[in-house]
C-alpha cells in the first residue's frame, strides 16, 4: 500500500509539473481580464500619426475615434467586471511594431485603423468589426487626377501595411507600372506629395480627409473620386484569449446596439453623417445577448 501511494504521489508531482510548464495550475490560465480585474487598469496600445482614427492632440493626449471607441469599451468591461473604475493606460506604437506589442503583452488592445485580414489572424485575434473604409489617393490639385493617369508616376503608401499590399494588387491588376514609394508615417507622404517627390499618396479616405484639413496648403492638395479598395477595422487582441474577445465582443455589441455609437462618431466626424455601408455594419455587427 504505501508503495502504491508512493507512485501515485510521483504521478502526481510529474504531472504537476507538466501543468506548471506549460503555464497552467488546477485553477486555470490567467487570462487578460483577470489581470485586468487585478490592476484596475487597461493598457491601450494607439497610433500618433493615424487621425481622425488615432493621434495625439497639441497636448499630447490620445485622440481619434478608435481612442474613444475604447475609452467607451473600457467603460462596459467595468461593468462587466464590476469594477468601480478602469484605468486606461496607453501605449504608443508604430505601424511597423503594433502587432508586436500585442504578441509581447505590451498592451490589451490595439486602438487605431487596423484591417481585420486572414493573414492577420494568424498572429493576433479580432474583435467584431469596428469601422469599415476605403482606400483611395490624395493627389496635388495640378497633378494627375485619376489612376491611370498614374502610369509611370512615384506613388507613396505607409510601408508595412495591408494598404500598401492593396496598392501593389490594384497597380497590377490595372497592368499600370507605378513606383511605389513606401513612407514611414502618413506625414511623411504628405510631405512628398506637397514638395512634388510623389504624384499621389494613397490610404483610407477617412485618413486622407484628415490629412488634407491638417496640411500646410489643404487647398493645393485633393481626393480622387475612385475607391481602391475596401478595408474593415476591428480592434486587434492577444490570440487565444476567448474570454477576453468574447467579454470585448460584448461590450461593442451593446455600444452598437443601444445607439451610443451615434455619439462616439460625431466626436470625431461632427455632423457628418455616416455612410450607408457603416450604419448596416454597426446594425449588423452587434451581437445580441
Amino acid at each position: 500500500m504505501k508503495q502504491l501511494d508512493g507512485r501515485c504521489c510521483r504521478a502526481a508531482s510529474v504531472a504537476l509539473a507538466v501543468l506548471v510548464t506549460n503555464g497552467f495550475t488546477s485553477t486555470g490560465s490567467a487570462g487578460v481580464l483577470d489581470r485586468i480585474s487585478q490592476e484596475k487598469e487597461i493598457r491601450v496600445a494607439y497610433r500618433e500619426d493615424a487621425p481622425p482614427f488615432s493621434s495625439k492632440n497639441k497636448i499630447g493626449e490620445p485622440v481619434g475615434f478608435m481612442i474613444d471607441l475604447c475609452r467607451e469599451v473600457a467603460k462596459k468591461l467595468a461593468d462587466q467586471l464590476r469594477l468601480n473604475s478602469l484605468n486606461v493606460a496607453y501605449v504608443p506604437v508604430t505601424a511597423a511594431d503594433r502587432f508586436e506589442a500585442i504578441q509581447q503583452n505590451k498592451a490589451d488592445l490595439l486602438c487605431e485603423p487596423t484591417s481585420a485580414t486572414l493573414a492577420r489572424r494568424d498572429v493576433v485575434d479580432f474583435s467584431i468589426p469596428t469601422f469599415v473604409d476605403g482606400a483611395s489617393l490624395m493627389i496635388r490639385a495640378d497633378g494627375p487626377h485619376d489612376l491611370k493617369a498614374m502610369a509611370g508616376k512615384k506613388i507613396g503608401v505607409l510601408g508595412g501595411t495591408t494598404t500598401e499590399q492593396s496598392l501593389r494588387s490594384t497597380l497590377e491588376t490595372a497592368k499600370i507600372a507605378g513606383d511605389i514609394i513606401p513612407a514611414k508615417t502618413h506625414a511623411e507622404g504628405v510631405a512628398m506629395l506637397e514638395e512634388g517627390k510623389i504624384s499621389a499618396y494613397f490610404a483610407d479616405r477617412s485618413i486622407l480627409v484628415s490629412l488634407i484639413a491638417d496640411s500646410k496648403a489643404p487647398g493645393k492638395l485633393m481626393l480622387a473620386e475612385n475607391y481602391l479598395s475596401v478595408e474593415p477595422y476591428a480592434l486587434a487582441l492577444l490570440r487565444g484569449d476567448e474570454d477576453f474577445r468574447l467579454a470585448v465582443d460584448r461590450a461593442l455589441s451593446h455600444i452598437y446596439r443601444s445607439g451610443e455609437i451615434a455619439a462616439v462618431f460625431k466626436r470625431t466626424f461632427g455632423d457628418t453623417k455616416p455612410g450607408n455601408v457603416l450604419q448596416t455594419l454597426y446594425l449588423i455587427a452587434g451581437l445580441p445577448d
